[in-house]
């Protein structure tokens, strides 16, 4: 996928098929319009496209990073990806100079696929009404998907999030159509795991919301690898007169490479138990070799 950073580098594609909107989580509703828009794309011989906007207008809290984004978007087929600096002089661009400036004179869109509560323009003022408008005027052709529910239930970002921060993984799973994951750099910890025999791979998970603190079994993406590991998030209190800043870290089975600096990815698939203190570091190898073998246990049953 080839990702666009601004307005104006932009250049004209073939026959744009464009999906408006900034996509966290890229749930269920999010995935209809993109998958829609990569069939128009191939029915028409266009291009598919998506625009996005960095950081969320909204600033909340992200279920993806913008690079976790990019990848998932990569991996839907999306051909290419204009990511637009949502800044204060952007926010005061009028609706229907969006429509006219970008959308039609910078992109040339042929399509435009939004969800029914899209709003863009300054003030959030515009909406699918002023498209549906302006979609006649500049003859491009729109297509509208309503808000997915299930069990009326709207099923949104702010909602997933919740679900995730609550530790209700396998219903946060079933909304995103995939295992609940991160997207994070390997840094240097203090190599406490190490000491103990169970090297882990710190990770600072790029603002990402996180699971509660606890154990998990998780399977983790790395050049274009997957391997299997036990996941800890909490404090590192765990252990007397150790700090307690909050720490993700992640020993993978059967690997022993240095990737400092690596973004790797961590899909979380059981909740193995939930963080506790430990007298000794005994004990903490003890119990980190039981959830191993609980871990390993749990990924072998796995559908993922």
């Amino acid at each position: 996928m080839k990702v666009i950073y601004g307005i104006n580098k932009i250049r004209e594609f073939r026959k744009p098929v464009v999906a408006l909107g900034v996509f966290d989580g890229l749930h269920i509703g999010h995935r209809r319009i993109l998958k829609e828009v990569v069939r128009i794309s191939k029915r028409i011989n266009g291009t598919s496209v998506v625009v996005t906007f960095y950081p969320h207008p909204q600033k909340k809290e992200r279920i993806y990073s913008q690079k976790h984004r990019l990848r998932l978007l990569g991996e839907l087929g999306i051909k290419v990806c204009i990511v637009i600096r949502f800044n204060k002089q952007f926010s005061q661009i009028l609706e229907g100079d969006f429509i006219k400036d970008v959308l039609v004179k910078k992109i040339r869109a042929n399509y435009i696929c939004v969800g029914k509560n899209f709003r863009f323009g300054k003030g959030a003022r515009g909406d699918i009404r002023i498209l549906d408008k302006l979609s006649r005027v500049y003859n491009f052709k729109l297509k509208v998907f309503d808000v997915f529910k299930i069990n009326q239930q709207v099923i949104s970002s702010t909602y997933i999030r919740r679900l995730i921060t609550k530790g209700n993984l396998l219903l946060a799973q079933r909304f995103l159509c995939h295992p609940v994951s991160i997207l994070g750099e390997v840094i240097k910890g203090i190599s406490l795991a190490k000491k103990l025999g169970f090297p882990t791979a710190n990770i600072d998970p790029h603002h990402e919301v996180l699971p509660p603190s606890g154990v998990y079994a998780v399977k983790i993406k790395f050049n274009n690898m997957q391997f299997k590991g036990v996941c800890f998030i909490g404090s590192r209190s765990i252990l007397p007169n150790l700090e307690k800043s909050l720490i993700v870290e992640v020993h993978i089975f059967g690997f022993n490479k240095s990737i400092y600096g690596k973004d790797i990815e961590v899909e979380f698939i059981s909740k193995i138990r939930n963080a506790k203190r430990f007298n000794s570091q005994e004990s903490l190898a003890i119990q980190v070799k039981n959830d191993i073998i609980r871990a390993k246990k749990r990924l072998a049953f796995s559908l993922h």
